[in-house]
């Protein structure tokens, strides 16, 4: 690798050639500031808070896009950076809602951490005029409040190039420049699929999730509700980043210690459905390779992604799995196998599901996810609308003793905890289907080919004498490109594994966000997942169809998987929908 020789206020460093001066200054231990900028995905030097000196240069350079040449001299905190950097924060203030307190991002945003850095008060900013703004609640998962919008632009690049959707974008021009969508539309009204991947880059408060916190504390407070709450298994993954732990720090006990504190009647997983999913797809893939149906199959767990294959690929609709979600099977199971159990009414029953995902608020509310005539789940809220409540609960979270998850419902195997990364379906699935159709014993159960967090990746099995192919892929423009390949004949699978957000769950919408200066230099997807394929491997039952309590479920209950009892409650329809960016 060719390496560069340059010097950084003062100091001979080295950088592989091609690097930004950015870059430079991170390998050798210098952080520079930043705004705008997301690594190959918005590199566009517009909010000017990353700028340094280059000897020679006529003006002060935006170190995220300026490349370094050999003998280049750079200052990163020079008295003229460091002044330039103070006034394109006054200006950013000036037509700014400085209403910090009641701000859903305070202490946690970017925009007033640096105002922090440079001394940037309530006295020393520019009192400019405010565009009007107003807030646009149309949406079912979250809130745009351009009053808090800086133009940095994160959100349309994700939206644009990571997710492939597009429904935000700079409108006007000039001061009057604002994000929305076309024709001043609420984002409601568009083909928006409420990943909430432009919540996880916003640096400021522009964009939150629809807070539903105060409705699970009030449901909490009614005697005559028993409430009950399940958590997906991205969330042990990433809620500890939340209260100060690294990222990567498996939090599952304490977990389950703080939503018993929290005061919920019963703290269940939703492992204990992604294993009861895993058998009722496992079979339809089987049915439909057996008996002719439509192929490929394709994976029904991603809201997100299902809305956006009804949006964009209406006519694939038919390869979708009929499986429920695990969030909504397990809602199905509570109001009828479990409220039967423990003689319950299911119309006194409140459950609540702990998602990573924003689109979990819309899923909810879908059509034909009330199998019992009220809906399978009653309030989604995300990892951070959890951490909320712990810390205005007054919980010690750090200090809380590990505890477990209640039964029959908290019990789940290694294979539903990976649903959480992106394969992490695929391999659950392939563990069953494939000892199912050969009647043997695997002796790996570890299908690498699909771990990982590339975009698309595909493998070949033969599995009792025929090739199963199979493909995955995580991020809306990649399934885009998936999916196109398999339109134009480019592409044979039999099973495909799609996930909206890229990485999977663990990188969901609704997970604690981090500023940019760790996400561009920190893996968070790997990291996350890591903890979540440490929790299978640690199990001591790692296939869903060795789950004792689906076993009991089963038996007791549902018959069999595809049983017409199991199809009324853990089955679901589709709607093919029009593209209204």
């Amino acid at each position: 690798m060719e390496m560069i020789n340059l010097k950084i206020n003062g100091v001979d460093v080295q950088a592989p050639a091609g690097s930004t001066i950015l870059e430079a200054a991170r390998l050798n231990g210098i952080e520079i500031p930043t705004l705008c900028f997301l690594k190959e995905i918005n590199e566009i030097g517009a909010c000017r808070i990353c700028v340094v000196e280059v000897k020679g240069a006529r003006t002060l350079v935006t170190s995220c896009v300026y490349p370094i040449n050999e003998g280049m001299e750079v200052l990163t905190s020079s008295p003229k950076v460091l002044e330039s950097r103070k006034k394109t924060l006054q200006l950013l203030l000036s037509n700014h809602d400085r209403k910090c307190l009641s701000c859903v991002r305070s202490g946690n945003c970017e925009l007033q951490q640096l105002c922090h850095d440079y001394g940037v008060d309530d006295e020393s900013y520019y009192d400019g005029e405010k565009p009007e703004t107003r807030l646009d609640l149309s949406a079912t998962h979250m809130v745009r409040d351009n009053s808090k919008c800086i133009l940095c632009r994160r959100c349309t690049a994700v939206c644009e190039k990571i997710q492939g959707v597009g429904v935000i974008g700079a409108n006007g021009r000039g001061f009057s420049t604002f994000i929305g969508s076309q024709f001043n539309m609420g984002l409601g009204d568009t083909s928006c699929v409420s990943c909430g991947q432009c919540i996880a880059v916003c640096p400021t408060g522009a964009i939150y999730e629809k807070d539903s916190t105060q409705q699970v504390f009030d449901a909490i407070a009614d005697p005559e509700k028993h409430v009950i709450v399940q958590c997906a298994p991205a969330v042990r993954a990433a809620l500890g980043e939340e209260f100060g732990y690294d990222i990567g720090t498996d939090v599952e006990g304490k977990l389950a210690a703080a939503l018993r504190k929290l005061g919920f009647d019963k703290v269940f997983d939703t492992n204990f459905s992604a294993d009861l999913t895993i058998m009722e797809e496992a079979h339809e893939f089987l049915d439909r390779v057996q008996n002719g149906g439509t192929l490929p199959l394709i994976t029904s767990c991603s809201p997100g992604w299902i809305k956006y294959c009804e949006h964009y690929f209406p006519e694939m609709t038919e390869n979708l799995s009929s499986c429920k979600s695990p969030q909504q099977m397990f809602g199905a199971i509570a109001k009828s196998y479990y409220a039967e159990k423990e003689n319950i009414s299911k119309d006194d029953m409140v459950v609540v599901s702990v998602m990573p995902c924003t689109a979990k608020k819309f899923e909810i509310g879908r059509d034909d996810e009330d199998a019992n005539g009220v809906p399978d789940v009653d309030i989604a809220i995300t990892t951070r609308e959890l951490a909320r409540m712990i810390k205005k609960s007054g919980i010690d979270f750090r200090h809380l003793e590990n505890e477990e998850f209640d039964l029959p419902l908290g019990l789940g195997t290694g294979a539903a905890v990976i649903f959480g990364a992106t394969g992490g379906v695929m391999e659950a699935a392939l563990r069953t289907a494939v000892e199912t159709l050969t009647g043997e014993e695997l002796a790996n159960l570890d299908f690498t080919d699909v771990r990982g967090v590339e975009g698309i990746k595909e493998a070949s099995y033969n599995v009792a004498g025929m090739d199963i192919k199979v493909a995955v892929a995580s991020g809306l423009a990649n399934a885009r490109q998936l999916l196109n390949m398999v339109k134009n004949g480019e592409a044979e699978y039999h099973f495909i594994e799609i996930m909206g957000c890229p990485g999977g769950c663990v990188n969901g919408g609704g997970q604690p966000q981090q500023p940019g200066s760790v996400r561009n230099f920190v893996d968070l997807r790997s990291k996350r997942a890591e903890v979540l394929y440490n929790i299978d491997k640690n199990k001591t039952i790692r296939k869903s169809h060795e789950n004792p309590a689906i076993i009991e479920l089963y038996e007791k209950y549902l018959g069999e998987p595809g049983s017409h009892r199991a199809h009324k409650l853990l089955h679901t329809s589709y709607v093919k929908r029009k593209v209204n960016k």
